[in-house]
């Protein structure tokens, strides 16, 4: 047995009531006893109402179009999931990139 495997902590989906939540409380709250709760949470983030998306604005990255060299196969496999599949490769791409400056 490895050294941390004494700390692991399992849980199923069959057996969800394990641990120390008190279910019933949870299951007994109201929408409005949830509401206060977010509201007195001083972590809570802002609420974003309809003021809020007034004035908001979705901003996208600029696009550079470039010309690269794949592999053959990973882009048949990009476009073998379905239209989209460069919007796809993107998002991987960024996921690495944000990934790594995390990391530094």
């Amino acid at each position: 047995m490895l050294e941390n495997e004494t700390h692991t902590v399992r849980r199923s989906l069959a057996d969800p009531d394990r641990g120390r939540t008190d279910w019933c409380r949870v299951r007994s709250l109201t929408d409005e006893d949830i509401s206060a709760a977010v509201r007195d949470d001083p972590d809570a983030a802002p609420i974003m109402d309809e003021s809020w998306f007034a004035v908001a604005a979705r901003q996208l990255p600029a696009k550079k179009q470039l010309t690269m060299r794949l592999d053959q196969d990973v882009v048949d496999f990009f476009k073998s999931e379905g239209e989209g599949y460069q919007t796809r490769m993107n998002a991987v791409l960024r996921a690495y990139m944000e990934h790594v400056k995390r990391a530094r």
